[in-house]
């Protein structure tokens, strides 16, 4: 039996701390991801989305596991957020605003070929609903800051207002791409006030 990876305890776009901005590199990684709109709370396409993601990430992995002999943990979901103006994200919290890209890393061994007959097995089984918005792609960050965060995702504009307003600038760094978060909790599991969140922000460097 091959070794489960666990890209949670291997990778450093997986590694935060509660109460500490860190400036991280992160190479090229590639995800499933399917794009949407609107309140994650209350947007039948979102739950949609989110049921979409992981038959397929499954089914990839059973794959790797059989034909490749390489096994791993699926890791937690993750999405994209950004809206026209920010501040519907960042402080008035507007969520019928929101778009959002929902996404599951997969390992870069999983290619497209792997990719289009894990969607063939599972609309096979019936599971159709958004399967077709589905798509695998490369995400390249690069240089980012992130934190962890416990507790509610509505609790998360205060970290994110001294994170964009203070400790980015402080650094010589400014904003560039979308906010990031990675969920480290089931929130159907775990009460919202302990809920573990890694929040990411690309930046670039500012000239001297």
């Amino acid at each position: 039996m091959t070794e489960k990876v666990d890209f949670t305890k291997t990778l450093d776009g997986y590694r935060a701390v509660r109460g500490r901005f860190t400036v991280v590199e992160l190479p090229e990684m590639r995800y499933l991801m399917i794009d949407g709109h609107g309140d994650p709370n209350t947007s039948p396409a979102y739950t949609h989305a989110v049921q979409a993601l992981y038959p397929v990430a499954y089914t990839l992995k059973f794959a790797s596991r059989r034909e490749l002999g390489r096994d791993y943990v699926v890791p937690p979901l993750e999405g994209l957020w950004w809206a026209d103006d920010m501040e519907a994200f960042t402080a008035a919290r507007d969520k019928l605003q929101w778009d959002w890209t929902m996404m599951l890393m997969v390992p870069e061994w999983i290619d497209d070929a792997m990719f289009h007959a894990a969607v063939d097995v599972v609309r096979a089984k019936g599971s159709t609903e958004q399967l077709d918005d589905v798509r695998i792609d490369i995400l390249a960050e690069g240089l980012c800051v992130q934190t962890l965060h416990l507790g509610s995702y509505d609790d998360e504009a205060d970290v994110l207002d001294a994170m964009h307003r203070e400790f980015v600038p402080a650094q010589g760094l400014r904003l560039s791409g979308k906010h990031h978060e990675i969920y480290l909790s089931d929130p159907r599991k775990v009460a919202p006030d302990k809920l573990r969140t890694i929040l990411r922000q690309p930046v670039i460097r500012t000239s001297a």
